[in-house]
């Protein structure tokens, strides 16, 4: 893979780390999208000097453009992949959250997703290439108290299976690849965002949503996070398929929630609301 270049997205921490050092292993050309040099010159001490970080702010044109140049600019290889990873994760009920804050999240993980691929098409056009959208398991499975986040996510399967089919004639597959929990700094970050709201908002509106909120504490007290690098590992399979699939699903979580979605929509409210109402007392 040594004369192929990726762009991962979001390198800094978490998944877009664990793609960019893993990718970087196999002799990937990789060029890490990061937001600041402290975070650029950690990657280059923990990778090859293959590794080149990118300054990259997805919601940015000018950075946008920037990156791009510098990879059009790569004579030594041919740009084969663009992993769409950067993503935030701030959830709430509907009532709680900022507008503001939810206007930041789909700016990130729908139009920067959005704009990011689109000047890189053309690359991709010439080497028949991938793109690889990073989803979540809530773009299967949309829990109450999480509406924006899910949202952005299912905005992002939506994009996904809509490029899939409108890149084809062009030798470019589209693929989404959906971790469940991940240890990743997005977690720490989701809950210090969730105390913050608790801080701020009318006391009654905690009170009205208790049940729910307790059900949610119960819920990732539950969860267990698997290592960003199995998805990493799904990542760098879909780069080297010769036909990718249409989903990748990382965890038992992820794959429990994409069959769980498969049930019909009345029954899925009834069993969701069953256990807020059992794991919410």
């Amino acid at each position: 893979m040594k004369n192929k270049s990726v762009l991962i997205s979001g390198s800094s921490t978490g998944i877009g780390k664990a793609c960019a050092l893993y990718l970087d292993r196999l002799g990937y050309k990789v060029y890490a999208g990061v937001r600041k040099e402290s975070d650029a010159e950690k990657l280059m001490s923990e990778s090859s000097k293959n590794l080149k970080p990118v300054i990259l702010d997805v919601t940015d044109s000018k950075s946008i453009d920037n990156t791009l140049r510098e990879i059009e600019a790569d004579t030594e290889s041919e740009f084969f992949g663009l992993v769409n990873n950067a993503g935030i994760g701030i959830s709430g009920v509907l009532e709680a959250v900022e507008i503001e804050d939810v206007r930041k999240l789909m700016d990130v993980n729908v139009i920067g997703l959005l704009a990011l691929t689109q000047k890189f098409i053309p690359l991709l056009k010439k080497s028949k290439g991938k793109i690889i959208n990073i989803g979540s398991t809530s773009s299967y499975l949309s829990f109450p108290g999480g509406s924006a986040y899910a949202g952005s996510k299912f905005a992002v399967r939506a994009i996904t299976d809509a490029l899939r089919l409108e890149l084809n004639p062009f030798g470019i597959s589209v693929t989404l690849i959906s971790p469940g929990a991940v240890e990743s700094e997005i977690w720490n970050k989701s809950r210090s965002y969730k105390e913050k709201i608790r801080e701020s908002i009318d006391p009654q509106i905690l009170e009205d949503y208790k049940e729910l909120i307790k059900f949610g504490k119960n819920i990732l007290e539950k969860i267990k996070p698997i290592p960003a690098i199995e998805v990493a590992k799904s990542v760098e399979t879909a780069l080297s398929s010769l036909q990718p699939k249409r989903y990748y699903y990382v965890g038992s979580d992820c794959k429990a929630a994409a069959k769980f979605s498969k049930l019909p929509g009345s029954l899925k409210d009834k069993m969701i609301l069953k256990k807020i109402k059992k794991l919410g007392k």
